[in-house]
């Protein structure tokens, strides 16, 4: 695997690779690997030629300081697992790279993006949409992949892309579990030992209840703090915070 940290060499690499028509998967992340990010990568190096992965903890997409402070960085440990996955390049970039101009200008949507997680996160998703229309367009994938536990994010990503008329499919992978029914997260890390036995009620709840009514008040009486639960898109989303830990799910309907 090469690392790459410049939007010039990343360029250079690529394009080489493309005019002998080899075809790029690209699988973007925030870093702190785990089972559902490697989902992600399998999927990108069985359908294509070469599997290039960035790594980048975005400050844009975060509206609480503490929250971007406090997020997990796992770079030995990631770099590792990006061995075992058998990626090609790894994209590496810091903030001066992919902000050069300070983020004055950025990338916005004024409906799916302010309700559901938009609602409690001013800023997010204009922040998700701009870093990832500056590393698409950076590295010009044939194909993008995005795991369904963001699904509002995927289908925001999906309808940017169409809407700019980028030559990049938007992939969506399933989401992947643990034993218990907890969606993989690289939040998961951060929660106490009392609230990761709690974690799992969750999605049990949320998968289970009649109503989402029935869910919010399942999930209260069970020590969770409701952030909400909503349905759409045939899916039941939810939010809710366990100590400092923000978690989200959703199940089909």
């Amino acid at each position: 695997m090469k690392i790459l940290k410049t939007i010039d060499e990343t360029k250079k690499e690529l394009s080489v690779l493309k005019k002998k028509g080899k075809s790029v998967g690209f699988v973007p992340t925030m870093g702190a690997l785990h089972p559902g990010h490697i989902a992600l990568i399998r999927k990108c190096r069985a359908e294509n030629d070469v599997t290039v992965v960035s790594i980048y903890v975005n400050p844009t997409q975060f509206n609480d300081p503490d929250d971007f402070k406090n997020y997990p960085v796992t770079l030995d440990g990631d770099s590792k697992i990006l061995g075992e996955c058998s990626a090609d390049f790894l994209f590496l970039p810091d903030y001066h790279e992919m902000y050069p101009d300070g983020y004055t200008y950025f990338l916005d949507e004024n409906k799916l993006s302010r309700i559901l997680c938009g609602a409690s996160r001013p800023g997010h998703f204009r922040g998700v949409l701009t870093v990832v229309m500056k590393l698409l367009n950076i590295v010009k994938p044939d194909r993008a992949y995005f795991g369904e536990k963001d699904y509002q994010q995927y289908l925001l990503i999906k309808g940017m892309a169409e809407a700019f008329f980028l030559d990049t499919r938007i992939i969506p992978v399933p989401i992947v579990r643990e034993e218990s029914g907890l969606a993989l997260s690289s939040r998961n890390t951060l929660l106490d030992e009392e609230s990761r036995k709690l974690a799992p009620s969750f999605y049990q709840i949320l998968s289970s209840a009649e109503s989402k009514e029935e869910a919010i008040t399942r999930l209260q009486q069970k020590g969770f703090r409701v952030d909400y639960v909503e349905e759409g898109f045939n899916r039941r989303f939810g939010a809710v915070i366990l100590g400092n830990v923000r978690l989200i799910d959703n199940v089909g309907i």
